[in-house]
């Protein structure tokens, strides 16, 4: 594609960034097929392309972006299925974070709008708030779902029952079951703690039995994916400089190997973590280094059981389980035979979900902001899954869990619960 920035404007490294991405784009249209919202609108500029256009000139002209260029980036899901199918490997991740920085920076959207963003970049980041917000929210779900719009997707997704009894925050070290053979720093999340805090459990004792010692290092805490997904690029940075500073110093400790995610969206952004502060000097190294070092909780845990025999797996007749791979990821980690390969070793039966390469519609804070093309993903994956005849869903998304949840009446948990639950760990419906 071709380019008409003015020497000014590439001398700003944000444009030089934009310009290359521009440039690697040849117009082919292979990501139609796979973007989610072309599927259900059929409108281009719904597209990848078609927002790349309305992104170049954006750019290129170096104005307020108008309405229109607003409302179809704002439909994006940033699930980067489009960048699966792309022969020219556009980065169309980062160059969504660019317009959505400069929509922040010099749109001027509703006060309403403003409010409900704001409230969400501050709330759902806090355990404490957020677990207040759920806590006074829940007598008054019913009613809200049968209202249109931001409040009643709000109302449907807030769980119906409580949280399993028991201290939302893990335990700050675990230790292997038998000697050591590999030392692990786990983000322990921030809304994952308050919807399903036994993720957390259930990871802890998979790792443990398997052979790791898990740390969760002290004062860490969101890693900054909502807040980006809100365009809130600054805070999500002042985020992740504080991960980084406490997980570099974690791993200057002997033995420390790695830091795990059991969360796919905090994952990706985390792996991410050397692009977004690379321009800043203090953190950039370590940042990186953070990124390079971090795992998805299925990566330690084939990891594991290559290391170690089998473990003894839990008796019993196994459901039928249809696997939900995250955007998150499939997409963005790249990682999507690996947690059905697990599930099948543990003696699962797993089927594909038609479509699967097609978002569900949770995509961070989408849901609450999109929410009449969340209900449409949201409706369609249920109906998609309805088809395998499965009779549990699982997935390695905390958004994907509560997204599909509010529309398939299948329990709907997480990968690793499963995997707990195969080599000895509580049966997951239980608190579905």
């Amino acid at each position: 594609m071709q380019t008409r920035f003015t020497e000014t404007q590439l001398k700003d490294p944000v444009y030089r960034e934009a310009d290359a991405i521009l440039r690697s784009c040849v117009h082919c249209g292979f990501c139609l097929s796979t973007c989610p919202t072309y599927v259900l609108t059929g409108d281009e500029l719904d597209s990848p392309r078609g927002r790349i256009y309305l992104i170049k000139d954006m750019l290129e002209r170096d104005v307020a972006p108008e309405d229109a260029t607003v409302t179809h980036i704002d439909r994006c899901l940033s699930c980067l299925s489009c960048m699966t199918t792309c022969p020219s490997s556009v980065d169309y991740m980062h160059l969504a974070d660019i317009a959505r920085a400069r929509i922040a920076a010099r749109y001027k959207r509703p006060p309403v709008d403003r409010l409900f963003r704001g409230v969400l970049a501050r709330v759902l980041p806090s355990p404490r708030l957020f677990a207040l917000a759920i806590g006074l929210g829940r007598p008054l779900a019913g009613g809200l779902a049968r209202l249109p719009g931001r409040i009643g997707t709000l109302g449907r997704l807030i769980p119906k029952k409580r949280a399993p009894a028991q201290a939302a925050r893990a335990r700050v070290f675990a230790p292997a079951e038998g000697p050591p053979r590999l030392r692990v720093a786990l983000l322990e999340g921030c809304v994952q703690t308050t919807l399903a805090p036994d993720i957390n459990g259930a990871t802890i004792r998979l790792l443990t039995r398997l052979g790791a010692e898990v740390h969760i290092v002290p004062r860490t805490g969101c890693c900054g994916a909502l807040a980006h997904h809100l365009a809130d690029h600054k805070r999500a940075r002042r985020q992740a400089r504080r991960n980084v500073r406490h997980w570099s110093r974690a791993l200057d400790r002997p033995g420390l190997d790695a830091v795990v995610a059991n969360a796919a969206g905090c994952g990706t952004l985390i792996k991410d973590y050397g692009h977004l502060l690379a321009g800043d000097r203090r953190y950039a190294d370590s940042a990186a280094r953070v990124a390079a070092c971090t795992l998805d909780v299925s990566e330690v845990v084939e990891r594991l059981m290559n290391e170690v025999p089998s473990p003894t797996l839990s008796r019993g007749p196994r459901p039928r389980i249809a696997y939900h791979g995250a955007c998150s990821l499939r997409n963005g980690q790249k990682i999507e035979a690996l947690p059905k390969a697990l599930l099948r070793r543990m003696g699962f039966e797993v089927v594909d979900i038609p479509e699967g390469h097609l978002c569900c519609g949770s995509a961070g804070t989408y849901n609450l902001l999109e929410p009449g093309f969340a209900d449409m993903l949201g409706r369609r994956k249920a109906e998609r899954i309805a088809r395998t005849g499965a009779e549990m869903v699982a997935s390695g998304n905390i958004g994907c869990q509560m997204q599909i949840s509010a529309y398939s009446g299948l329990p709907v948990v997480h990968t690793v619960a499963l995997l707990d639950w195969a080599t000895g760990g509580p049966d997951p419906r239980a608190g579905v």
